[in-house]
C-alpha cells in the first residue's frame, strides 16, 4: 500500500512547477530599478503618510461620493442585465458572450466609451456595469446549480412557475447571492476609484494629481480615506439604505453632455472598422483584394503588437501569481490565531485589510514613482493586493479548522497540522484569482509597461480604434484560455476546487 503513494504530493508538484515557471519568467522580465534615488522619494512619501492633510483637496467629499455613486450605479446596471442572463447561462452563445465581456478590464471599456460619450457619467457606469453584469451571470448560474430541487416538489399543486422559481430555488441561495453582490460592490468601489486615472471625477483623479505633483500629504490623506471607505463598508452599506443611496446617486451625478447622433453613427459604422473596410459604401464591394488587405492588417497587428503584448502580459502575470502565493502563505500564517495569538493576528488582519483595499493600479502607480517604469512595480502591486486578499479568505478557514490534540502552536506544528488542511483551498483561491491578475496585468500598459494595455492605450490615443478593438479581443481571448487552463489544472486533482474557492470567497468576504 505504501509503495503506491507518490513521493511528492500533487500540491507540492504544482507549487514547485509554479515557482519554477515564475523564476524563468522573472529572469526574462524587465525588473531594473531605474529611479536615481528611490529612498529619498520613499522618505517623502512616508512623511506624507505620517502627516496627512485631509483639508488640502477642495472637492474631497464630492470625489468620495462620486466614487460611491459610480460603483453603486454600475453594480445596479450589471444586475439588471446580468441576473436575467444567469437563467439561460447554460446556452453556449450566452456563456461565450459573457466570457468575452468580463475578460476585458473596466479601464478598457472606459477608454472605448470615452470616444463616444466623453467624460460623462455614462462612461463610468457602463465601464463598470458591462463586465460586472457578465460576472453576475456566471456566478449566479453556478450558485443556482447548487440550489436543492426538493422544495419545488413540495409546493402545492397549481403553483405558478414564477412562485415555484422564487420560493423553490432563489430562497435557498439568497444569502450567498446577497453576499456576492456586496463583494462585487466592494470591487466596484476600487474600479470606480481607478477610473479617476483616466479623467473620471472619482477619488483616483485627485489621488493621481496629488502624487504626480509631489503633494504626498494630500495624496496620503486621500488614500487613507479610501481605505477607510472600504474598511467600514459593513457600517454604512446597509440593505435598508441602498434605495436611498441609489436615488441620491442619480440626482447628484455630474451633468451628462449631449451625444451627437451623427458622430455616434460614424464611430460605429466607420471609425471602429479596419482601414480596408472604412471607405466602402456597401458590403457588396468586398472583393479578394480587400480581404487580402484585411488579412495583412490583422497579421501585422498580431505579430507587431498582440503577440509581444501577450508575452509581456503572461510573464508579468505568472511572476505576480507566484509572488502572490508567497504573500498568501506567509500572510495567512501570521494572521492565524492558532500560530501567532490574538494580538499579533489582529495587527496582521489590519495590514491585510489595507493591502486588499488598495487597487492594484494605485499600488503600481506608487511603486512606479519609487522604482521607475519597469515591470517590478506591477509585480509588487499584484502580489501584495491579491496575496493579501487570498490570505484574508484563507485565514477565515484556518481559524475554524480543528487541529489535533498534539498541536504545539509553533511553526512546525502549523506546517504539519494546519497548513495541509487549508492549502488546497488557498491554491484554489490563487488560481481563481489568476484570471483577475491577468486582467489587471493588461491594464498596466497605461503606466508604460509594454503589456497588451500599452498597445490598446496607444491605439485609442492615436485614433486607431480598429486596432484597439482588435487588441481588446486578443486580451479577452488570452483571459479565456488562461481561465480554462487553470480550471483544468485544479480539477485534475480536486474535481471542484475552483467552485469551492468561489464559494469560500462568497462566504468569507463580509
Amino acid at each position: 500500500m505504501l509503495k503506491s503513494l507518490p513521493f511528492i504530493g500533487y500540491w507540492q508538484k504544482t507549487t514547485f512547477t509554479l515557482w519554477l515557471i515564475a523564476a524563468l519568467c522573472f529572469y526574462f522580465a524587465d525588473t531594473e530599478i531605474i529611479s536615481l534615488d528611490p529612498w529619498s522619494e520613499f522618505r517623502l512619501m512616508a512623511e506624507g503618510f505620517l502627516r496627512p492633510d485631509f483639508f488640502a483637496t477642495e472637492y474631497l467629499l464630492e470625489a468620495l461620493w462620486q466614487t460611491v455613486s459610480f460603483a453603486l450605479l454600475g453594480v445596479v446596471f450589471g444586475l439588471l442585465w446580468g441576473a436575467p442572463l444567469a437563467l439561460i447561462y447554460s446556452n453556449r452563445f450566452v456563456a461565450m458572450l459573457c466570457a468575452i465581456t468580463r475578460s476585458i478590464h473596466e479601464i478598457f471599456w472606459a477608454l472605448l466609451f470615452l470616444q463616444i460619450f466623453g467624460l460623462s457619467p455614462i462612461t463610468g457606469i457602463l465601464a463598470i456595469g458591462l463586465p460586472y453584469g457578465a460576472t453576475f451571470a456566471r456566478v449566479f448560474h453556478d450558485i443556482l446549480l447548487q440550489s436543492p430541487k426538493t422544495t419545488v416538489q413540495t409546493l402545492p399543486y397549481g403553483t405558478d412557475k414564477v412562485s415555484r422559481y422564487f420560493y423553490g430555488r432563489i430562497s435557498h441561495v439568497l444569502v450567498p447571492i446577497m453576499a456576492y453582490i456586496r463583494y462585487r460592490f466592494e470591487c466596484a468601489l476600487r474600479s470606480s476609484a481607478v477610473l479617476g486615472f483616466i479623467g473620471m471625477p472619482t477619488l483616483g483623479f485627485y489621488l493621481e494629481t496629488a502624487f504626480r505633483q509631489g503633494h504626498y500629504h494630500e495624496g496620503a490623506a486621500l488614500l487613507m480615506l479610501f481605505i477607510a471607505l472600504i474598511g467600514t463598508i459593513s457600517l454604512w452599506c446597509r440593505p435598508r439604505l441602498i434605495a436611498l443611496y441609489f436615488v441620491v446617486a442619480l440626482f447628484t451625478l455630474p451633468s451628462i453632455p449631449p451625444v451627437e447622433g451623427a458622430l455616434l453613427w460614424r464611430f460605429i459604422t466607420q471609425d471602429i472598422l479596419p482601414p480596408a473596410l472604412q471607405n466602402l459604401s456597401t458590403w457588396s464591394q468586398v472583393d479578394l483584394g480587400i480581404m487580402q488587405s484585411l488579412s495583412n492588417w490583422s497579421l501585422d497587428l498580431l505579430v507587431e503588437q498582440a503577440l509581444p503584448g501577450m508575452i509581456v502580459t503572461l510573464l508579468l502575470a505568472l511572476v505576480s501569481l507566484a509572488m502572490a502565493h508567497g504573500v498568501a502563505v506567509v500572510g495567512s500564517g501570521l494572521a492565524s490565531n492558532l500560530l501567532t495569538g490574538k494580538v499579533i493576528s489582529r495587527v496582521i488582519h489590519l495590514c491585510l485589510l489595507v493591502l486588499r483595499s488598495v487597487p492594484e493600479y494605485i499600488f503600481a502607480f506608487l511603486f512606479m514613482m519609487l522604482l521607475g517604469p519597469s515591470m517590478l512595480p506591477a509585480m509588487l502591486a499584484l502580489a501584495l493586493h491579491n496575496g493579501a486578499l487570498i490570505a484574508y479568505l484563507t485565514v477565515r478557514q484556518s481559524d475554524t479548522t480543528q487541529v489535533s490534540p498534539h498541536y504545539n502552536g509553533r511553526i512546525d506544528g502549523y506546517c504539519y497540522d494546519l497548513l495541509p488542511q487549508i492549502y488546497p483551498n488557498l491554491m484554489g483561491l490563487l488560481f481563481y484569482r489568476f484570471e483577475v491578475i491577468l486582467r489587471e496585468t493588461a491594464i498596466f500598459g497605461i503606466l508604460g509597461i509594454a503589456s497588451l494595455g500599452f498597445y490598446i492605450d496607444s491605439g485609442f490615443s492615436e485614433i486607431r480604434y480598429s486596432s484597439a478593438l482588435f487588441l481588446m479581443g486578443c486580451t479577452a481571448l488570452l483571459n479565456i484560455v488562461v481561465d480554462i487552463i487553470s480550471r483544468r489544472l485544479l480539477t485534475a486533482n480536486t474535481g471542484t476546487q475552483i467552485s469551492c474557492a468561489r464559494e469560500s470567497a462568497i462566504r468569507s468576504v463580509k
